[in-house]
């Protein structure tokens, strides 16, 4: 199938690596130009080259730094189509551990970022009558997960403003959807140190989740065909979600 995104321009966050880097691999393969971004600037050169993608350092959680890395990807692609905010998982913890100084950072990390990158992607794209917006958010958003408070609280309160936004923007041609990766084998799930093989044993697949298949759906969100999906958090996780 071709998701007709050879002529368009993608923006891609915190794309040095696992669920990111997969997603901005996957638009490069369909022809789109590609820009990336994360704040290790060492690793986000490297993913760039492996991929052919526009690759910049960015920290979207600092002032000013989601209109930065805005002007930094306009610059070089000329505009954006496609926005996927992939801002990557809060620190792990209990609700007893977490600071006031964690959840204030996880809130700008989470939120403000992706406020402030929509809203400088938003002019372009009604402009032109085409626009997709993904956010990355997680299986957290709808089943809180253990030891991870800080996404069991915010990250629900993104599928709420993805889908009031996507009911402002949809006659302009703009689609808005949340994906939520279940536990996928990313240096994220290493590093709350999840038990890889014990988890497989409670999801439906049998197995956690390859990077590549996450990114396959974020592509199909992106294109041409998916013009009439909007409004949606959709799971890629193996069938873990239990809920309705």
């Amino acid at each position: 199938m071709d998701l007709g995104l050879s002529n368009k321009r993608a923006l891609v966050t915190g794309a040095s690596r696992g669920l990111g880097k997969a997603v901005a691999a996957a638009l490069r393969a369909e022809g789109a130009a590609v820009a990336i971004c994360a704040r290790d600037a060492a690793r986000i050169e490297a993913a760039a080259k492996e991929i052919g993608a526009v690759g910049f350092a960015a920290d979207l959680s600092a002032p000013g730094g989601a209109g930065a890395a805005l002007r930094h990807a306009t610059g070089k692609l000329g505009g954006i189509d496609i926005l996927v905010v992939n801002t990557g998982g809060p620190p792990a913890g209990t609700f007893d551990v977490v600071s006031d100084d964690a959840w204030r950072r996880a809130f700008e990390g989470l939120w403000i970022s992706s406020v402030q990158l929509i809203r400088g992607c938003l002019p372009g794209m009604r402009e032109r009558r085409f626009g997709r917006i993904l956010i990355v958010t997680s299986i957290s958003a709808r089943e809180a997960l253990a030891n991870l408070t800080i996404s069991n609280a915010l990250r629900p309160g993104l599928h709420g403003l993805i889908n009031a936004l996507s009911r402002e923007v949809a006659a302009d041609g703009i689609t808005v959807n949340a994906l939520m990766p279940g536990y996928t084998l990313t240096e994220r799930i290493r590093e709350i140190g999840a038990d890889v093989d014990a988890i497989a044993k409670e999801i439906p697949a049998g197995r956690v989740g390859r990077p590549e298949e996450f990114a396959a759906l974020a592509a199909f969100l992106a294109s041409e065909q998916a013009g009439y999906i909007c409004g949606q958090a959709i799971a890629v996780d193996g069938g873990y979600l239990r809920s309705i």
